[in-house]
């Protein structure tokens, strides 16, 4: 996915709001998968939230500094969420190519079977598979789909019950509150106490930590 290009950078401004610009852009970037992450059939666009999450995510970091607790709190929340939506993703890889090994295990013991069988055989009965090389094999196999797509769907779940809460609570309008900087601001004091107040980060779900 290419990131949103920032406009009206200043090279020669301070970097604390050179940095909320771009946080501000990349923040946007993130919210704007939803509604389309919130299908679990829309794989594209949760792997898409994901990284806009990890650019917001390196921004909030590299410029703390210049930004604040706020930066750093946002940057903690958007790790988690990073996280979760990676946590999906590695299903969303693994369960093709699991069903893909399955299909070429069983396809493989399907042409021994009837190799076995000889070329001038009738019919076979249930128990020429006994032999079948691979059906250990693709037994496992076929558990390990199953896990993955229970898993998948409990991990995007809890994706849908966070992202409401941060939603629901706000967080990227007290981000975005948080890392504005004050334009009277000294440089030397970049860093310092001269950052306007930011609020608490958003609360964790119940039952888990937030995204």
């Amino acid at each position: 996915m290419k990131a949103r290009k920032v406009k009206e950078l200043e090279p020669e401004g301070a970097l604390g709001a050179n940095a909320g610009r771009i946080a501000a852009v990349r923040l946007e970037e993130l919210r704007s998968f939803a509604p389309r992450a919130l299908d679990p059939a829309e794989v594209e666009a949760l792997h898409d939230m994901r990284i806009a999450a990890k650019r917001l995510r390196y921004v909030l970091e590299i410029t703390e500094p210049a930004l604040g607790p706020s930066a750093r709190q946002g940057a903690k929340t958007a790790k988690r969420l990073q996280d979760l939506l990676g946590e999906i993703h590695d299903c969303d890889v693994m369960l093709p190519r699991v069903r893909a090994h399955t299909g070429r295990l069983r396809a493989e013991d399907a042409e021994w079977v009837g190799h076995a069988a000889g070329s001038r055989a009738k019919d076979l009965a249930p128990s020429a598979v006994r032999g079948a090389p691979n059906r250990a094999r693709y037994r496992g196999l076929e558990a390990l789909g199953v896990y993955l797509s229970a898993r998948r769907a409990v991990l995007f779940e809890r994706f849908l019950r966070e992202w409401e809460a941060l939603e629901s609570g706000g967080f990227a309008a007290r981000l975005m509150e948080g890392l504005n900087p004050d334009p009277h601001r000294p440089a030397s004091d970049i860093g310092g106490s001269g950052l306007s107040p930011s609020r608490p980060g958003p609360a964790a779900p119940a039952g888990g930590e937030g995204p």
